[in-house]
């Protein structure tokens, strides 16, 4: 079983009543509920719980991390936003939604602004998949159409990706590499574009299956530990140890 950590800030929620309407027990809860048919054994985890929700028991025993944040990527302390990005370099899978790009344990293993472009105007949103053998793109058929999202557009400041799985286009003409993966030490990540917290994009069942393929394409490959430091060597040879 694959052990699914979803964090939210949860802060849009309890603040803005047109928030609070298309999720009124929170983001989390609303992908908690939709990926619950997938087997995974999930808990979800928020900005003003003690350690944000991500002690180090909770990370030590999380196979996948979704995270989800927008309005208070700040608040997140850096002691834990460096914890995370470790239990990545240390093989736990990330997922990464929406504008959880500005979040700092992605920015922190990108290495880069992660900033884009972006505009609220109820455009409707084609993710088209351009890598349909890739098994985050299992059972999406060419595309996944939103009436309704917020636009982010290129140029998009992240790394190049290991793969890309979807892009989008926008009715205001932009496009964007909307579905991405990434391997940063022992552990895999993935980035999703959609999900602005005023459309009811994660009750949409082909986005969460994009989202529940990702956490199996994420879970962490259980081989060797790599070892680093001095060797001593494999075979007999005449050289001089130091």
């Amino acid at each position: 079983m694959i052990n699914v950590t979803i964090w939210n800030e949860f802060v849009h929620e309890k603040i803005h009543d047109e928030v609070r309407e298309v999720y009124p027990d929170g983001l989390h809860r609303a992908l908690a509920d939709g990926l619950g048919g997938e087997g995974f054994a999930i808990r979800t985890a928020t900005l003003d719980q003690p350690e944000h929700g991500l002690s180090d028991e909770v990370l030590n025993s999380t196979d996948v991390l979704i995270w989800w944040g927008h309005m208070a990527h700040d608040r997140v302390s850096d002691e834990i936003s460096q914890k995370v990005a470790q239990r990545v370099l240390n093989g736990m899978g990330m997922i990464v939604l929406h504008s959880g790009h500005f979040s700092k344990p992605f920015k922190a293993l990108m290495g880069t602004s992660c900033d884009l472009k972006w505009r609220v105007a109820d455009e409707q949103e084609i993710v088209w998949c351009v890598n349909p053998s890739h098994p985050i793109a299992d059972g999406i058929e060419g595309k996944i159409v939103l009436e309704k999202e917020e636009m982010y557009g290129e140029f998009f400041d992240i790394p190049v990706p290991d793969e890309l799985v979807f892009v989008s286009n926008f009715q205001g003409g932009e496009v964007f590499r909307s579905g991405c993966t990434f391997r940063r030490g022992e552990g895999k990540i993935f980035y999703f574009r959609p999900g602005h917290e005023t459309y009811p994009t994660y009750y949409k069942p082909e986005i969460l299956r994009v989202i529940s393929n990702a956490v199996k394409w994420a879970y962490p490959a259980r081989s060797f530990k790599p070892e680093f430091g001095k060797s001593e060597p494999v075979r007999p040879f005449d050289g001089v140890l130091v």
